[in-house]
């Protein structure tokens, strides 16, 4: 895959950008309790000049913040709704749509294949079922999502070590052991809702297997905020690495690139924001495949700009469908559902049409 010219790249960072701030505007406003604009940015004004008189210890200063402060001219309620509902919605939102659109990017790139995804090395799978165990033995929700988490993580470990056994290249033998172990987590997935009370433990399995932000709150993002700056960093920093792996196996060993730790390195590290993300939101497919695609016919394959657009583009993504997950029905409809509607088509669309992807 050659590099190739596309769109000014700081007109588009900068756009996007823009845009993603007045989606999140829109995010604030809509849903089945609706928010004014005017009342969020008073109560964001508000908020913002209390903490800082509070952090402030000199009188005068104080009684100067004091003195610019608005009288409330908002429900008590719509505070609420702006701060344990729609707030942690949205920036889980926001992170869990770069994260899963970052890790596919690097997928991509590392196994060379622009049908990689976050879910071809099991990640999703094992998360699925260290969630559904979870479920079965009737744990509260902090330890379901410490099961998804650390299933995650060891479903990767496993994959690694069955790949280090397996002949052939080192990436063919990776893509089947991730094949492979996600098929044997879903065999057990299916064996956990064979047993599980059909009255309550199997239609939560089944819906937290479809993915959702709904009920999440600042518990689930100071959990994941770590492990997922943690994994993104070196995405970012090792991007235009990335960009070597592309060339072949023969000429990154002769720059002096040690392929084989560094695809490690980008795996371990993409594989951990996708156990961070589906650990507290659920198995939310297709993101890791369109997103860095649709990002790639704008910047070309440059992981250096690739890899910032897939992230914002993520993002994006993710807080439009959420909107659309929670407005368009009275029933909220599971994000897995709607991703699959955009991805599948789209797959299809890279499986049919040669040239510009395959």
């Amino acid at each position: 895959m050659g590099i190739r010219k596309k769109t000014s790249f700081p007109v588009l960072v900068t756009g996007m950008i823009v845009l993603l701030f007045v989606a999140v505007a829109i995010s604030f406003s809509i849903g089945r309790f609706p928010l004014r604009l005017d009342e969020i940015g008073g109560i964001l004004y508000s908020k913002t000049i209390e903490n800082i008189g509070a952090m402030i210890q000199q009188s005068g200063i104080q009684s100067f913040f004091e003195s610019i402060q608005i009288t409330p001219f908002w429900a008590s309620q719509t505070e609420t709704v702006l701060f344990q509902i729609r707030l942690p919605r949205i920036l889980l939102a926001l992170l869990v749509g770069s994260a899963l659109s970052g890790a596919g990017a690097a997928y991509q790139g590392v196994f060379q294949n622009p049908m990689a995804s976050p879910d071809i090395l099991g990640a999703s799978s094992g998360a699925a079922l260290g969630a559904s165990f979870a479920i079965l033995i009737g744990v509260s929700w902090e330890w379901i999502t410490i099961f998804a988490f650390v299933m995650s993580l060891f479903t990767i470990f496993l994959v690694l070590m069955v790949s280090k056994r397996g002949r052939g290249k080192q990436v063919t033998t990776i893509i089947l052991s991730g094949i492979m172990i996600g098929a044997l987590c879903s065999a057990f997935i299916s064996l956990i809702k064979l047993v599980a009370d059909p009255a309550d433990e199997l239609p939560a399995i089944t819906f937290w297997q479809m993915g959702g932000l709904s009920g999440v709150g600042m518990d689930e993002i100071k959990f994941i905020i770590i492990p997922l700056v943690i994994g993104m960093v070196p995405l970012i920093m090792l991007s235009w690495r990335i960009n070597i792996l592309t060339l072949g196996e023969d000429e990154a060993r002769s720059m002096g690139i040690n392929t084989g730790a560094l695809r490690i390195i980008i795996i371990m590290a993409a594989t951990l924001v996708t156990a961070s993300s589906v650990a507290v939101s659920g198995v939310i497919g297709w993101i890791g495949l369109v997103v860095p695609n649709m990002c790639r016919r704008v910047v070309g394959n440059d992981y250096r700009k690739l890899m910032p657009v897939s992230m914002l583009g993520g993002a994006l993504f993710l807080l439009l469908v959420d909107n659309i997950s929670r407005t368009l029905l009275v029933t909220e409809i599971p994000l897995g559902i709607l991703t699959a509607f955009v991805g599948a088509p789209f797959f299809l669309h890279l499986i049919t049409k040669k040239g510009d992807y395959l």
